[in-house]
């Protein structure tokens, strides 16, 4: 006989673990099946292991420069090993703290793969390959997603690496070349150089962190640069042969073809949903286009009582994204009738320095979309807490609609500006205009008043500029 739930999750990422707890927390007796460790990539692999690193990184830079601020500092060099162990130090507690949520709201943890089976049941099996089984009228998918590989980039762990294996290398490479220059190639590619390594940078598109602002994009390539990065758009990886000494890297460009040696090449060309051998076909749930799962406002598939959220479904593949898709999914399980998630007013990050903060339209989307804009610029360079604390570089740029004044979007790069964006998201939910931002007082001196700022740049009333 199955033990019974009332809801499964199949996966403990930032997806799966907030909805069991929100689960629990709505009376549920909840289950939650994990075959590694709880917390899943964001939490051991992802989000919180590399912003330690970064946070290392940052620490050496503060070392390198103390001069600049009136400090005297002696003989220093970064530890790797001890970068490392840092880091996975931070992921351990940190899975730890899932676990103590679990027993706090009366979670179990099924150790093992899960797999759907006919008749709303899930077969966990273990590493000790022996499988038991589970039942529930409510089962939620959230598996989340790995590396993508691409042909001509066959990982081998070693020499030609994911992001997994780099955040536990045995010793720091004297070189790197980072394929893709999306948020977690740019972390990656800040993290190296700023420790030593000898860093480029490969991007097929035309411009770094290609999904933001083109203004953002073009920043970050001229501070990349400046710190010792090379980078290198608009060109793709033709063939990589790993040798005894590291890996050769062919590559195209727009002057033609060249060869680059590496000790180490880090993929970073995107995810792979994992939605391999959990039963799928078996019960017939149906994938769209991109080979994700298809679910609708609240995360349902086409068979009753099955749900997907996360990596594995439509929008962005963000921590954050799929903890409000679960939350989402359990109260409308609930009955509680929850809003649907706007997608247009997700906020997306880049922990590297200078970081990258944004949400909504870009100037030339909102263009494209029919708008009349009026736009706003304001430097941290005419930032006074950030000219004292010596990070002058980048910018708030903010987009509103000239008609109605709504609030259409807003890019920004500097020092702690994923702290900034937050501000947005919440006016934009609330339907703030320009206006009530303009007269909302900021405090002075903080990076975060360059909003302000910004948005009277767009309304001609600017005050520091």
């Amino acid at each position: 006989m199955a033990q019974s739930y009332d809801l499964i999750v199949i996966g403990s990422g930032p997806g799966g673990y907030v909805a069991a707890i929100r689960a629990s927390q709505l009376g549920m007796k909840v289950a939650v099946v994990e075959r590694e460790s709880l917390g899943g990539i964001c939490l051991n692999w992802g989000c919180i292991p590399t912003k330690a690193l970064l946070k290392s990184a940052q620490v050496f830079q503060y070392f390198k420069h103390a001069e600049a601020y009136g400090i005297a500092a002696g003989d220093f060099n970064p530890q790797f090993d001890k970068i490392i162990s840092r880091s996975r130090a931070t992921a351990d507690k940190m899975s730890k703290g899932i676990s103590f949520l679990f027993k706090k709201n009366k979670i179990d943890t099924l150790q093992g793969s899960g797999r759907l089976t006919a008749g709303k049941k899930v077969l966990v099996t273990g590493a000790d390959g022996k499988s038991s089984e589970y039942s529930a009228p409510n089962i939620i998918i959230a598996t989340g997603a790995r590396s993508r590989q691409l042909p001509n980039l066959p990982q081998d762990g070693k020499r030609i690496i994911g992001y997994r294996e780099a955040m536990v290398l045995p010793k720091q490479p004297e070189s790197m070349i980072v394929v893709g220059a999306g948020a977690i190639g740019c972390e990656f590619a800040y993290f190296y150089n700023s420790i030593g390594t000898k860093v480029t940078l490969v991007e097929y598109m035309d411009r770094l962190v290609p999904v933001e602002d083109e203004e953002v994009s073009k920043d970050l390539a001229r501070q990349f640069k400046k710190q010792g990065i090379g980078v290198k758009t608009s060109t793709s990886v033709e063939e990589a042969k790993v040798t005894d000494k590291g890996v050769n890297v062919r590559i195209k460009g727009k002057k033609g073809e060249e060869t680059l040696e590496s000790e180490i090449v880090l993929s970073a060309v995107g995810i792979t949903p994992n939605l391999e051998n959990i039963g799928l076909e078996e019960l017939g749930i149906k994938k769209d286009k991109q080979g994700r799962i298809e679910v609708d406002d609240y995360y349902r598939t086409n068979v009753q009582g099955i749900y997907a959220i996360g990596d594995i479904v439509h929008g962005p593949a963000l921590a954050h994204v799929a903890s409000a898709e679960g939350i989402t999914c359990v109260e409308s399980i609930a009955g509680l009738k929850p809003e649907p998630i706007d997608y247009g007013n997700l906020p997306g990050c880049t922990y590297c320095q200078p970081e990258i903060a944004s949400v909504g339209m870009t100037e030339k989307q909102a263009i494209e979309a029919g708008y009349e804009v009026k736009v706003g610029k304001f430097p941290f360079t005419a930032s006074g807490k950030a000219t004292a604390a010596g990070a002058t570089e980048g910018f708030v740029k903010v987009v509103f609609d000239a008609k109605y004044g709504e609030w259409l979007g807003a890019h920004m790069i500097g020092a702690n500006v994923t702290e900034m964006i937050a501000e947005v998201v919440v006016a934009r939910k609330l339907e703030t205009t320009g206006h009530e931002i303009i007269k909302s007082v900021h405090p002075h001196p903080t990076m975060s008043e360059a909003i302000m700022e910004a948005t009277a740049a767009a309304y001609g009333e600017v005050i520091h500029l």
